[in-house]
Order: structure tokens, then C-alpha cells, then sequence
């Protein structure tokens, strides 16, 4: 539950504005308490009158209005929340945020609140699509700003894409996630996931079956206890787990350079699926097939080990707890006890990845914790079941159960 919580909302110009009024509802069920910010382009979506009756409270519009700025001011207005939440968070806010804009309330509280940022993009397509915006979310991301969605689906334009605000019930769940007092509260985790793909040429290029089924999972469920997590991933066809900030990668050079830039953390979980070797001849154009000639001739180079780099690392760049993953097609358990010696790590999560598994693009994993105390074997489980109790051991580990 939420209460004695207090969220400061800002509604921005949108017509997803109507959902927030959801939000309201929702936030103020749960005992907590609300406060508004109206933008003057939300104001043409959602009424002053309408947001007061489900907040109880005033409600914010203009920045050098005399009465507001007696009563309240921007100042308090961003510093008395637990928790800023933008839904809807437009193009227009976000590039103001980026640029560090303060010409309305919204912008100037933004930039004069110490505490958390959770946005709720909203927008067409294209918008969101555009090099501008992504550029400005992935500034804000980088300066710690939380985000949620958006979704895809039918647009209000007519349009169908990405660009649809988180649903009310979704983002709440976030807040509760963010505000709640879970055991691994305060805690920064770091999760990998997925496969990397290493370029041949412009259209080609070298990957494994990795879903990132189990990773995304074991991110949601760290998130779920509290955790304050950052999921690297690389290419997957799932969606990202909701509220997470999500740093998407392709290579696993590019991956280990997002794993540096989001240390220090407590915890790194490295369940990535790394290709161990990139194209050292890497074509820049198209390697075309000519009849009668012979394949062209690949040579690999090794990829740098993102596992041994973050369990390899001085303090206090080191995680308190690291954990790899070793999927093996045989001879299990000694190539994960080989591979926890060799990289430094605390544990191995040993996984079986021979084709009679499936476990490569399945629900289920089997898997054995492998650590200093031995080995800990799991039954067969659901890969959500198997994230959820990795999600508790780490806990315990860390002292927060």
C-alpha cells in the first residue's frame, strides 16, 4: 500500500491526459496522496475541475501566479513529493527536461526537484521515433530519469505504432515498486540479457538463440523486491519489463560499455547470452555471391568478457555480488565449475541448453547455483519461478531477507 506516500503528477498536453485521471483514481485508493501540475496543453485534454475532484487537492498551472506561488511554490511543489511522475510525458516536456528548460511550472519543478523522475511517454510515432527524441531519452536515462512504456498499438491519430502511454494500472505498479520499502530497497542492480549480434557485413551477422526470456525475468522480479535496476539488453523480440531503465545494445562491445557506464552497483547479473567471438573482417558493404566462387573466408577475434571484466574489477567499482551464467550442451556442472573459477564471479547459474531442452526460447529452465558452498539444484520451473527465487537468494546474500 501507498499510504502516507505522496506523488507529484504532471500532466502534459496529450490525449492520453484522460488516463492520469485513472492514475488518480488508483494512487488515491491506495492511501496516497496527490498533488498536480497542469500543463496549459494538458488543460485542452483534462479539466482543473476533474483532476481536483479525484485529487482532494488544488491544482498547479502557472508559474508566477501570486497565489500559487504563496501557497505552495515550485519549489516545495517538487521538493515535498516522495516521488515525480510525467503521464503523459510529451516530445515537447521531454526535450525541455533534456535541455534543462524551465519556462512553465512543470519544467521549472522538474528541474528543482531532488527526488525521483518517472515519465510516461506519450506521443505519435514518428515523434517518438525521431533521432531527436530518442537523443533526449537517452540523456535523461543517462542522468537517472525512470521510464515507463510507451506501448504500442492504435494511436489517437489513427496512426499504429509505438507511442501509447503505459496503461494507469501498469504505471502504478511502478510507483508502487519505486515507493514501497521491498527488501532490496536502495539496492542497484545490474541485469544482461538477451544475445548480441556481431556484424559480417551492413546485413549479415553472427547471433545465438538466447530469447531473453530469463534475464528480462530475473530484471522484473529483482525490480519486483525493490531493486533499483538497469537492464542491459540486446536484441530481443519481447517487450522490456515495465518501469525498468533499459539500455538497448547489439554487440557485446556495445554491451560492455553499457554495463560500465551503469556501475558502481550492488549486484550484476550477467545472464546475456555473449557471442564469444566479433568479425575481425568486418565488410563494410554487402559481401555479394558470385557463382563459382568459393565462400568468402570470416576470421573471428574474441569478444571482450563482460563477466570476468565487472568480477575482475577493484573496489569499489567490484559489485558486492556478481553472477554468471554458464549454458552448457554437456558435461553441465564441470564446465560451470571451470568457468566460476576462471571468471572471478560468486556464482554460475548453470543452465542445460541442448537442443532435447528447449530451454533456448522456452518458458522453463532447470538450473544449479554454483558458488563457493557448492551446488544448489533447482527442479524444472517456469523461467519467471526460477527469476523470483534468484531474486531471494540474492536478497539473502546481500542481507535484506
Amino acid at each position: 500500500m501507498l499510504a502516507g506516500r505522496r506523488v507529484l503528477l504532471i500532466i502534459s498536453g496529450g490525449i492520453a491526459a484522460y488516463k492520469s485521471l485513472e492514475l488518480i483514481r488508483r494512487l488515491k485508493d491506495r492511501g496516497c496522496a496527490v498533488r498536480c501540475i497542469l500543463t496549459r496543453g494538458g488543460a485542452n485534454f483534462v479539466t482543473p475541475l476533474a483532476i481536483a475532484a479525484l485529487s482532494g487537492d488544488k491544482v498547479y498551472q502557472e508559474t508566477f501566479s501570486l497565489t500559487d506561488e504563496a501557497e505552495m511554490g515550485h519549489i516545495r511543489l517538487s521538493r515535498e513529493a516522495d516521488l515525480v511522475v510525467v503521464a503523459p510525458a510529451t516530445a515537447n516536456l521531454l526535450a525541455k527536461m533534456a535541455a534543462g528548460i524551465a519556462d512553465d511550472l512543470a519544467s521549472t519543478a522538474l528541474l528543482a526537484t531532488d527526488k525521483k523522475v518517472l515519465v510516461a511517454p506519450a506521443m505519435n510515432t514518428m515523434m517518438w521515433e525521431h533521432p531527436a527524441t530518442r537523443a533526449n531519452l537517452a540523456l535523461l536515462e543517462s542522468r537517472g530519469i525512470l521510464r515507463i512504456g510507451p506501448g504500442a498499438g492504435d494511436l489517437a491519430c489513427g496512426e499504429v505504432g509505438a507511442g501509447r502511454m503505459a496503461e494507469a494500472a501498469e504505471i502504478l505498479e511502478r510507483i508502487e515498486t519505486l515507493l514501497c520499502d521491498g527488501p532490496l530497497k536502495g539496492v542497484k542492480a545490474v541485469v544482461t540479457s538477451g544475445p548480441t549480434h556481431e556484424a559480417i557485413d551492413p546485413v549479415r551477422f553472427i547471433a545465438n538463440r538466447s530469447s531473453g526470456k530469463q534475464g528480462h525475468a530475473i530484471a522484473a522480479a529483482l525490480a519486483a523486491l525493490g531493486a533499483e535496476v538497469t537492464l542491459v539488453s540486446g536484441p530481443v523480440t519481447i517487450p522490456d519489463p515495465p518501469g525498468l531503465r533499459v539500455i538497448r545494445v547489439e554487440s557485446a562491445l556495445q554491451m560492455l560499455g553499457a554495463v560500465r557506464g551503469a556501475l558502481p552497483a550492488d549486484v550484476v547479473v550477467c545472464a546475456a547470452a555473449v557471442a564469444d567471438w566479433s568479425v575481425a573482417n568486418r565488410a563494410t558493404e554487402k559481401r555479394k555471391k558470385k557463382v563459382g566462387d568459393p565462400p568468402p573466408t570470416i576470421e573471428l577475434t574474441p569478444n571482450p568478457d563482460i563477466l570476468m571484466t565487472v568480477s575482475k574489477a577493484e573496489a569499489p567499482v567490484r559489485p558486492r555480488l556478481v553472477v554468471g551464467f554458464a549454458a552448457e550442451t554437456e558435461r553441465l556442472l564441470e564446465h560451470a565449475a571451470d568457468k566460476l573459477a576462471r571468471k572471478g564471479c560468486d556464482w554460475i547459474v548453470a543452465n542445460d541448453v541442448s537442443e532435447a531442452t528447449g530451454t533456448f526460447g522456452g518458458d522453463s529452465n532447470t538450473v544449479h547455483i554454483i558458488d563457493g558452498a557448492g551446488t544448489e539444484s533447482w527442479p524444472a520451473m517456469g523461467k519467471d519461478e526460477v527469476a523470483r527465487n534468484l531474486a531471494e537468494r540474492i536478497a539473502k546474500a546481500l542481507g535484506k531477507m
